[in-house]
């Protein structure tokens, strides 16, 4: 025979049951709601453990490094354009300067595809689609031009235009937009040299009749004598970089976006502005325009 009262006891058993184990089922949500919450929490860790060495930034620049970018090839002092930059950068990024670590690379191979031990280079690269293709790049933080560098005796030291130069043996470096602007403006007949030394040695010893680099980099070869007797024939008409020089970091680096936020953010309160006017002023003044 059923007992009323063990039937009502049974029930409120039950009844405690599962208010127990949905009170139990709701602690754990919360829980696992929280943990979850932990995890992302790990997840989206500061931007200074993501680095090649934690705790520290690993910056690449050319061997050697040239004026007017890193003053002295001592890229550490952070005297010169590109040095500036990138300790600014570090700083937007968290990195103290003692934190900052300096190595060399050459051109070509910083933006060939590939795993990276750094995790930025800065040495003048142009942004350009097909080397997003095997790196990443922050947004400009210049836009130069491409100019000619001559020898003050040499054939070509009367030219007025880059037709007057179609016959001459020109040199650039390779992997450089010098490379494509003398294709498309002067001849595609080019020779190509690994650094911006064997360019300037090329054309001291007679091997090339002219060079084409940046503009900021061929008024210091000629200032600096390593062209002797060189002269900057002037900038090439419509070569100013639209797309600028941005710093190159390892494809789908998770540093990327915070660069290109540092950048952006030195361009819009003036810092970047007051670099130029710093450390590029002298070597950017007018120059003849060939066309």
């Amino acid at each position: 025979m059923f007992n009323i009262k063990q039937g009502f006891v049974r029930a409120a058993v039950a009844t405690v049951s599962v208010v127990a184990l949905a009170f139990s089922a709701a602690c754990g949500t919360t829980q696992s709601a929280n943990n979850a919450s932990d995890d992302k929490s790990a997840d989206s860790s500061d931007i200074t453990q993501q680095t090649v060495t934690p705790g520290k930034l690993t910056i690449a620049t050319g061997e050697p490094a040239y004026e007017p970018w890193v003053m002295n090839d001592k890229p550490e002092s952070g005297e010169g354009y590109e040095a500036a930059v990138a300790y600014d950068v570090a700083e937007k990024l968290g990195f103290k300067k003692s934190d900052v670590v300096w190595v060399r690379t050459t051109f070509d191979s910083a933006i060939a595809p590939g795993a990276k031990d750094w995790d930025m280079n800065i040495q003048q690269f142009g942004i350009t689609d097909t080397r997003k293709k095997a790196v990443d790049f922050s947004s400009s933080y210049y836009n130069d031009s491409q100019a000619v560098i001559v020898k003050k005796d040499g054939k070509f030291a009367n030219a007025k235009s880059l037709a007057d130069l179609k016959d001459a043996t020109i040199g650039v470096m390779v992997g450089t937009l010098a490379y494509d602007y003398v294709k498309k403006s002067i001849k595609e007949d080019i020779q190509t040299f690994n650094d911006d030394a064997a360019l300037a040695q090329a054309l001291d010893a007679g091997q090339i009749d002219a060079l084409v680099t940046s503009t900021v980099e061929c008024v210091y070869m000629v200032q600096s004598e390593q062209v002797k007797n060189g002269v900057v024939l002037g900038r090439i008409a419509g070569s100013e970089d639209k797309n600028g020089m941005g710093i190159v970091l390892p494809k789908d680096s998770k540093l990327t976006a915070a660069t290109t936020k540092a950048v952006d953010a030195l361009k819009a309160d003036g810092t970047l502005k007051q670099l130029q006017d710093k450390w590029l002023a002298e070597y950017t003044t007018d120059l003849t325009e060939l066309k």
